[in-house]
């Protein structure tokens, strides 16, 4: 099982954890279940945010870290809409309450918003010296925002990055990815699958992501968690409802790419120019 720092000189993380998003739209029992045994699998690193079912996705979270807390790295995000100094603190009170804990291991910005950065990164500080977090960082952030947070936060405070980074979505690696990397700030991946848009086996690059996976006896999807958690620094957090699926993701944890293989992906899903920062 592979894990890396988490920012700079954070604690060492799996690079495959669990994503949340829109999980009450599944059955709650089942995605407990799902949760549950991929913590059992090493998936330990679990995202959510107030965002999330206008927090039932937390709420269901804590039935889910019943018993399980300690061997966790929890992070939730403030909405910016939220993130003034004293909203930050209030959205991170409540997200606590929600999930049954008392201390969240990271605790990101979900995006830029009205208020000044400097207020929430206020709220952050305080936050953690109440030992309400660990750690703070940002979520679709592009390079400017970026590299204004840290230049308020001072080097190594803000810990990670979370962004819109899939197959067909590669833009961050002309320049997000390298500047994170240059500035020891941790690369989340969300929606590793495209939110619906993973590639169909019939299709070209779908053909070379099953042939990689029968090679190595996984699943297509295993190979694309693999690929994208490539690069130093880089984690992705997959969500999965059901119990089948998040085997199927673990499975990436253990699973080590050629460079043929890496080449291969590379060239099915070229990374096409650079943009402006994507998200969804």
């Amino acid at each position: 099982m592979e894990s890396r720092a988490f920012g700079t000189a954070g604690p060492s993380v799996p690079v495959i954890g669990q994503g949340t998003w829109k999980l009450e739209r599944d059955g709650a029992a089942e995605a407990v279940a799902a949760l549950r045994r991929g913590l059992e699998l090493g998936l330990t690193h679990v995202d959510t945010a107030e965002m999330y079912g206008m927090g039932e996705v937390e709420e269901l979270l804590a039935r889910a870290l019943e018993g399980l807390r300690d061997g966790v790295f929890l992070v939730s995000k403030v909405l910016p809409q939220n993130a003034s100094f004293a909203g930050t603190v209030k959205s991170c009170e409540s997200s606590l309450r929600r999930l049954g804990t008392d201390r969240l291991d990271c605790y990101l910005l979900h995006w830029p918003g009205p208020h000044p950065f400097g207020e929430t990164l206020r709220a952050f500080e305080q936050l953690k010296q109440e030992g309400k977090i660990r750690s703070y960082g940002v979520s679709n952030f592009d390079v400017e925002d970026l590299e204004r947070a840290v230049a308020l936060a001072g080097p190594g405070k803000i810990a990670c990055n979370q962004v819109l980074y899939h197959l067909r979505e590669r833009a961050i690696e002309h320049v997000l990815l390298p500047r994170c990397q240059a500035l020891g700030v941790a690369l989340v991946a969300y929606s590793p699958f495209g939110a619906g848009d993973f590639p169909s086996p019939n299709s070209a690059g779908g053909k070379v992501l099953k042939e990689i996976a029968r090679a190595h006896g996984v699943s297509p999807r295993a190979v694309a968690l693999r690929f994208l958690a490539r690069d130093p620094g880089t984690f992705t957090i997959p969500k999965a409802g059901q119990v089948r699926h998040v085997e199927e993701n673990a499975a990436a944890l253990g699973l080590q790419l050629s460079a043929e293989e890496i080449g291969r992906i590379d060239a099915a899903f070229p990374r096409g120019s650079e943009r402006r920062l994507p998200m969804i």
